[in-house]
């Protein structure tokens, strides 16, 4: 008897009830995906045709998004019963970032509202950055305003290499985010600096800081690699990794579960370079799970690479080649697990702006002892609360077991 908890990062369904309070009423990210897909998108490496996700399908994923957007995307409809529960759920937490979502997935709800930085040049407060570079041994810092990972990478890296000052910028999400190069400034010192940074924020109540290495010699083929680490600062209260833990149960995490969670109980942590690499990690991480353990696992390149830059055929490619995998993990899935696929929040490639939507997420449920319906759910704390009693730990503080 195992718990895994599987998360497409911004594979939102439809607009959540509040979604016109963040500007985003009608996003859909996989909506909107299988409508241009349907309309004839194609990407020019063999990616063409309505979008072919049939493992998902048979989950309930189509009949998910009806029940989040009032109607099934193209492409995504069952043909027979479903393999599975299916259901979907919005969110509680104010704003639509990545640690909200997670941590109410793990049973706690935000209560509270994050701190941004505003859109000013420069963006980040003068004694915040004065205080920085004095504790870091810095003269200063390139950027200082919201921008794309990428292009700011692209329009400073040389400049960057050229002066060994740091790439600071922001996004709209609550974080503060430092790029450096990996072997000019070094691995180890752009993590240093991070953890200085993050001290400095706990004040202001930011998010996360998250450290952005890059690789390359010329803004042609500067390339992000997957050394990223996010500095975030811990959940309010005890999540279902904390119960685990204190249960003394198998907690595998996979990619950047454990700097969501501030590695707070989350295990033995498996990465990868890119969504393949992540799903055989998380077959590794499943086959080392013992019984009565949780296995939790975040997918990022659907939102950060494909979301954040609205890449809308490199999303749909992304969806199929996750959804090809899928019988790999269903096949490890045992009568007495129980497996959730799931979002925390959308980034509808087709939306203006380069942010997350607030959106429904989906709930994909895979276990032999459950039954009936899972509906529309008020609050992601929904998932955690099923996966606590599944597990037999003590019940959560936030959420009602599906």
């Amino acid at each position: 008897m195992r718990a895994v908890i599987v998360v497409m990062d911004s594979v939102g369904i439809g607009g959540a009830p509040d979604a016109a309070r963040y500007g985003d009423e009608g996003a859909n990210t996989i909506g909107h995906i299988a409508e241009a897909c349907a309309a004839g998108l194609a990407d020019g490496r063999g990616r063409a045709g309505p979008l072919h996700l049939p493992h998902l399908v048979a989950l309930g994923l189509g009949d998910a998004c009806r029940l989040a957007a009032g109607r099934c995307p193209p492409g995504l409809t069952r043909n027979a019963g479903a393999d599975a529960q299916f259901g979907c759920a919005s969110e509680r937490s104010p704003g639509k970032d990545t640690p909200s979502g997670h941590w109410e997935i793990g049973g706690v709800p935000v209560p509270f509202e994050w701190s941004y930085f505003p859109h000013t040049v420069p963006t980040f407060p003068p004694d915040l950055i004065a205080a920085f570079c004095k504790e870091a041994g810095l003269p200063g810092i390139l950027g200082n305003c919201h921008a794309s990972g990428t292009e700011i990478i692209a329009r400073l890296g040389d400049e960057h290499i050229r002066t060994g000052l740091p790439i600071c910028y922001t996004s709209a999400d609550s974080v503060f985010q430092i790029a450096a190069h990996e072997e000019t400034f070094g691995l180890d010192r752009l993590y240093q600096i991070c953890i200085i940074a993050r001290r400095l924020l706990d004040p202001l109540n930011i998010g996360r800081v998250i450290a952005r290495p890059f690789i390359g010699d010329a803004p042609g083929n500067f390339r992000r690699t997957a050394h990223r680490r996010d500095f975030a600062v811990p959940p309010p209260e005890d999540t279902i990794f904390d119960a685990a833990q204190s249960d003394r149960r198998s907690i595998i995490s996979i990619g950047k579960i454990d700097d969501i969670f501030a590695h707070r109980g989350t295990g033995r942590n498996f990465k990868g370079d890119g969504n393949d690499a992540m799903f055989t990690a998380m077959l590794t991480g499943l086959k080392e799970l013992a019984d009565g353990g949780l296995l939790f696992a975040n997918f990022i390149d659907f939102d950060s690479v494909y979301g954040h830059r609205r890449d809308v055929p490199g999303y749909a490619r992304a969806l199929e080649d996750f959804d090809a995998r899928l019988p790999e993990l269903l096949n490890m899935i045992e009568k007495d697990d129980l497996l959730i696929i799931t979002a925390d929040h959308g980034c509808d490639p087709t939306w203006p702006g380069t942010d997350h939507t607030r959106e429904c997420v989906p709930i994909l449920a895979v276990n032999g002892r459950t039954t009936g319906p899972i509906g529309l759910r008020d609050g992601f704390a929904d998932i955690g609360a099923t996966v606590a009693r599944h597990l037999d730990l003590p019940p959560t503080q936030h959420g009602l077991a599906f």
